[in-house]
């Protein structure tokens, strides 16, 4: 999920322009009408909420194989033949419903979060827009935009925190039950295989509910693995870099020193991604296109109150169970 300000620079006149350079401007600029007006329009968020509820269905059902066969939930292989026997057989679709429904209900809680803390303040935004993916979890996740500024440091981290803590109270007690579920099931882990990192959550649950077992060979149902995306999505979000909902919120706490700890964390993904997982130098990549700063509010003064304070406490927590320094590695 990607959520944010968009500040328009101001423009300044040139003296001379080419006829090239001209229409390369207007086919820009039509290109940024085309996609706020997508966004902004109800049908398309709804026709593109169902291509990414196909696409995680497919993936969900994709798991439920794997789950069946004691492999790896994420042994990811959408073959020719899964998918000619989906088109056969579309019924068998609905094994992958406890992943898809898993997944698409906490991104849509994260995502309504925002939208309703949203309305509440009379912050003009987009509806839910869900991106399908034929990537290793079904979709590149959901975003509104927001289309006006906030006011005030308050409503800079009532709109930051909502997303996370809404998805966030689905995800947790998910895992937790899944993880019961799966008993004293271990998951074979054949060479070549995808195995899922064990978030703080992950852990505890499964020293609670299954002592003797460890975290990472667990076989996590697919619903679980719903759920684990879900908690991996919002650790994602709780980064506190840029315009991130972590940004929103250390710059709703820290005002304008938030540049020091997204400058920091941006520093911290380059080791983390060359000694351990790749993919947050793709995060960290993302994060200079996205940008490090944050704009202040219009009103940039003030201190949180006492309950928002231990909100971003809770808020820290949550990105601490939520994150793992490997989420995928390949054995």
């Amino acid at each position: 999920m990607s959520e944010g300000f968009h500040l328009h620079a101001q423009s300044h006149p040139t003296l001379t322009e080419s006829p090239g350079g001209e229409m390369r401007r207007s086919r820009l600029r039509a290109f940024k009408v085309f996609l706020s007006s997508l966004f902004t329009s109800l049908p398309a968020c709804i026709i593109f909420f169902l291509l990414t509820l196909l696409s995680t269905l497919v993936i969900g059902a994709d798991m439920a194989g794997n789950y069946a066969c004691h492999l790896p939930i994420f042994d990811f292989d959408l073959s020719s033949a899964l998918l000619n026997d989906l088109l056969r057989h579309p019924a068998g679709l609905w094994a992958g419903a406890p992943y898809a429904a898993t997944l698409l209900g906490i991104l849509f809680a994260h995502e309504m979060g925002h939208y309703v803390t949203c309305r509440y303040y009379h912050v003009d935004a987009t509806y839910p827009f869900f991106i399908p993916a034929p990537t290793l979890i079904g979709t590149m996740g959901a975003f509104i935009r927001i289309r006006s500024p906030l006011v005030t440091r308050r409503e800079l981290f009532d709109v930051g925190i909502a997303g996370p803590l809404a998805g966030f109270v689905i995800a947790l007690p998910v895992l937790f039950a899944t993880t019961w579920h799966a008993g004293a099931r271990l998951v074979q882990v054949p060479h070549g295989s995808i195995v899922l990192g064990s978030p703080l959550a992950l852990t505890l649950a499964a020293r609670l509910l299954h002592p003797s077992l460890p975290a990472g060979r667990i076989a996590l149902t697919p619903a679980g693995a719903g759920a684990w995306v879900g908690l991996f999505a919002t650790a994602l979000n709780l980064l506190p870099m840029g315009q991130l909902d972590g940004g929103h919120i250390v710059y709703a706490v820290f005002g304008r020193r938030h540049r020091y700890i997204s400058f920091g964390f941006f520093a911290a993904l380059l080791p983390l991604g060359i000694l351990g997982w790749p993919g947050w130098l793709v995060w960290a990549a993302l994060m200079l296109v996205i940008g490090l700063r944050h704009p202040p509010p219009l009103a940039d003064e003030g201190r949180l109150d006492r309950g928002r304070s231990f909100l971003a406490v809770a808020a820290l927590l949550m990105f601490i169970l939520c994150f793992t320094l490997t989420p995928f590695t390949v054995t």
